[in-house]
């Protein structure tokens, strides 16, 4: 069999993930760090400017509180929030959130950005790259306006907050993924596969995993990104197979059924066991910052006055890195399993080992996967394999 790379390939690739793997050797320090200066030295000033801030817009813009059409808005704020000053708390989690994207901006741009294009692996240009990222921060800066009303809301009008809130959430988590079709559609437009022979072969295969689906689509992922992908959004009606348009380039439809076969082993994952376990910990992950939230009221901490003080916010972030640093190498563990199974399903769904393989080395090549990462890397949280490894556990011809 002929080799993966070429050493001018793998020379390439490894110039390519060394400041990957550079980051994310530096990363949980530097988020330390910038969280230590937030809660040691920005949290009072910010606080002051967000309070100066939302008594300045009340004095400019409280008509709306009485217009017709926005009372209505007002007033379910401050049910909400029970009572007055929910404003200056959306505006100082706004304020602590756009310190830490304006901190990060320069290494998110050069990585997201210049060092994709260095390596011809982004097709974005720099106008739709900005939009594209102004649009996540938006996304961002409303779910954390929801996250600040929701729980620091909530926490303060009664005493068992966090269960009231973790069931509900908890089991929206459950059905989230029936949503997944419609979220690709915010940054890529799709249309459906067109009929003929993969889509019939698709249907076949299908057919034959006794998997249902709504539809195949292409997703014209090539105006950012030259990667190849495939996968499966949605759950019941919603279920929907998704090949971005990359993969039907570079791909034969063996490769892209051997891809889809992959996927389809993910469909067949036993999952209720995984998310009965992760809303478990969403539960004791909120009962967590129950105790953090009465052990800073108690104390003071940060200048707070009264329970679920909206200064203490960058501690729960503090609480929430840690707990994604020790649980991320967990996870990963889980995941790299779930992609090996997935392999093996997909060898028995299409007896075709050798359309396997040719996809996985059309794959490592158009994506630069680093066939032998550094082991501390894999170990860290990598949600696959290496693809050395997944070549080597394939049935030899």
């Amino acid at each position: 069999m002929e080799p993966l790379f070429t050493p001018e390939q793998l020379a390439e690739i490894h110039a390519y993930h060394l400041p990957y793997y550079v980051r994310a050797a530096v990363d949980p320090f530097a988020r330390l760090a910038l969280l230590a200066l937030l809660l040691g030295v920005l949290v009072h000033p910010f606080f002051r400017m967000a309070t100066a801030a939302a008594a300045g817009m009340e004095r400019r813009l409280g008509f709306l509180r009485t217009a017709p059409v926005s009372r209505a808005f007002f007033r379910a704020m401050d049910r909400l929030w029970g009572e007055s000053g929910w404003g200056a708390a959306v505006l100082f989690a706004l304020m602590t959130d756009l310190f830490v994207k304006l901190v990060y901006a320069p290494v998110d741009i050069w990585f997201a950005y210049s060092l994709e294009h260095q390596h011809g692996m982004s097709n974005y240009t720099p106008a739709a790259f900005a939009r594209d990222m102004l649009k996540g921060h938006l996304l961002g800066a409303l779910a954390i306006a929801a996250l600040v009303i929701g729980l620091y809301g909530l926490a303060r009008r009664t005493r068992h907050w966090w269960w009231i809130l973790g069931v509900p959430v908890a089991l929206l988590l459950l059905v989230s993924s029936a949503l997944d079709p419609y979220r690709g559609r915010l940054y890529f437009d799709q249309h459906p596969l067109p009929a003929g022979p993969l889509r019939t072969r698709m249907t076949e295969l299908m057919t034959q995993a006794d998997i249902a689906f709504s539809d195949v689509l292409v997703e014209k992922t090539s105006i950012a990104s030259r990667r190849l992908q495939a996968y499966f959004a949605g759950q019941g009606p919603t279920r929907t197979i998704v090949l971005n348009d990359i993969i039907l380039q570079e791909l034969t439809e063996d490769e892209v059924l051997a891809a889809v076969a992959h996927e389809a082993g993910h469909v067949h994952e036993p999952k209720w066991p995984g998310r009965i376990a992760s809303s478990l910990a969403l539960v004791a992950l909120l009962f967590a910052i129950d105790r953090l939230l009465r052990a800073a009221s108690t104390r003071g901490w940060f200048g707070t006055t009264r329970f679920a003080d909206i200064r203490t916010l960058p501690l729960l972030s503090l609480l929430l890195s840690g707990v994604l640093l020790v649980g991320g190498p967990i996870a990963g563990a889980f995941s790299r399993e779930r992609e090996r199974e997935a392999d093996r399903y997909a060898l028995r769904l299409t007896h075709d080992v050798d359309a396997f393989r040719r996809m996985l080395v059309k794959a490592a090549r158009v994506n630069k996967m680093d066939p032998a990462p550094p082991r501390w890397v894999v170990l860290k949280g990598q949600s696959h394999p290496p693809i050395g490894e997944r070549l080597a556990d394939l049935p030899q011809p």
